[in-house]
């Protein structure tokens, strides 16, 4: 019983149900190399390899910052910290989500294969970034923002420079609410020497920086429109997407951050699955 009752903690530490972020990205992405539906099996393991790699990641994020976490009054509670996972069992966990992410890239092609040493040591680097710049939002940007380009790996099994456009706008989308979220964390940040947007430029002009980059992430979603010809169902769908965001920003201010937890978790659930939601329908109802 302890095995699974550690399992199930760990689930709880990683936060699996959040995968929704990056995930209906990555699912666009296969969508969009497939040209409609990719095969079954193909977007089963592309699922299997998101999965793997963001619990590999948030995993060793968990065990990396276990020392930070037990001083942060918001993360004390941590399992780390808390004490109800050791970090031997944290690290073995994330040394076997990473073999199973290898593993299940394996069985996509030789490419992903090839380049999955490479993913794994992206998501990972993000968690050492904040310790020594304060674009570490950006790094997380950048860790979520391979999906959409390796599930087009994954099915093309040749890299297209149109799908980095969606790449991109990933990347800002993410490091934007990012920057948000960190600013919750804006003295801890400050006390313990980390790096972060709002701990060394301030609140206010994080939130500038954090509404400038989600502007870029809707400019690259309409080019994405134009370069794979996603028509009025993808005009409507990036219309829909910065709406949503214009919500997004409206919930928070640098005056009042109260409702930061619904801006960022459920709002960017919402925002990533009706994305896909629309480049699914404009691939699929094409005449």
């Amino acid at each position: 019983m302890g095995i699974f009752r550690s399992l199930k903690t760990t689930l709880e530490m990683i936060k699996w149900e959040h995968s929704i972020f990056a995930l209906p990205f990555a699912l666009s992405g296969a969508m969009l190399a497939a040209n409609g539906l990719p095969r079954a099996w193909q977007a089963l393991w592309i699922v299997a390899c998101m999965v793997m790699a963001r619990s590999a990641a948030m995993a060793f994020n968990r065990w990396v910052d276990a020392g930070f976490d037990a001083h942060n009054p918001r993360t004390r509670m941590r399992a780390i910290p808390a004490g109800t996972l050791s970090r031997q069992f944290v690290l073995g966990f994330t040394v076997c989500c990473s073999l199973l992410f290898i593993a299940a890239a394996s069985q996509l092609n030789r490419l992903t294969l090839l380049l999955s040493p490479l993913a794994l040591a992206i998501v990972f680097f993000y968690s050492l970034t904040k310790r020594f710049t304060r674009w570490s939002h950006l790094f997380l940007g950048l860790a979520l923002c391979v999906s959409p380009t390796a599930a087009w790996i994954a099915v093309s099994g040749a890299l297209d420079a149109r799908i980095l456009v969606l790449s991109l706008a990933v990347l800002f989308w993410v490091a934007g609410f990012d920057i948000l979220y960190a600013c919750q964390d804006v003295e801890f940040d400050r006390e313990a020497r980390l790096w972060s947007l709002p701990a060394t430029a301030g609140v206010t002009r994080a939130f500038f920086y954090a509404r400038s980059l989600h502007v870029v992430m809707i400019l690259l979603l309409l080019w994405l429109v134009l370069l794979f010809h996603l028509g009025a169902i993808g005009w409507v769908g990036c219309g829909v997407v910065a709406a949503l965001l214009l919500w997004e920003h409206s919930l928070v201010s640098p005056q009042d951050i109260s409702r930061l937890n619904a801006a960022f978790f459920t709002m960017n659930g919402v925002i990533s699955v009706l994305y896909f939601l629309f480049v699914a329908a404009a691939l699929l109802l094409r005449w």
